[in-house]
């Protein structure tokens, strides 16, 4: 059982940031920061983290990240992005958006 899957709703006590960072690292550190500063969003389609340099896209273990596309997704790893979402869904700690982020890309790429 891993560190993230003993949350509970609304809970994120020290305790569980100390062994999410202890068995994630770094990755794990960065994606507690991204929960708790209230960057992850829940659209109707996906989940979108709002990352250092961008939005991502995060569907189960996959992630638009560079980290994940070019580097985690050969070794079966998981990015902080995908982390963050993962923390998210079991705390509770999102932001719910009643839109499809798919719309989204369009009216941003093609002003529908």
């Amino acid at each position: 059982m891993s560190a993230i899957d003993t949350l509970s709703t609304g809970q994120m006590d020290s305790d569980a940031v100390s062994a999410i960072i202890r068995e994630y690292g770094t990755r794990g550190k960065n994606a507690v920061e991204l929960v708790l500063a209230g960057k992850v969003k829940k659209y109707r389609d996906f989940f979108v983290v709002q990352g250092r340099e961008n939005q991502y896209v995060v569907e189960g273990d996959f992630c638009t990240c560079r980290d994940y596309l070019y580097r985690l997704a050969k070794q079966d790893g998981v990015c902080y992005h995908s982390l963050a979402v993962r923390i998210a869904s079991v705390t509770g700690q999102y932001e719910e958006v009643d839109a499809w982020y798919s719309d989204t890309i369009l009216q941003r790429e093609y002003g529908q």
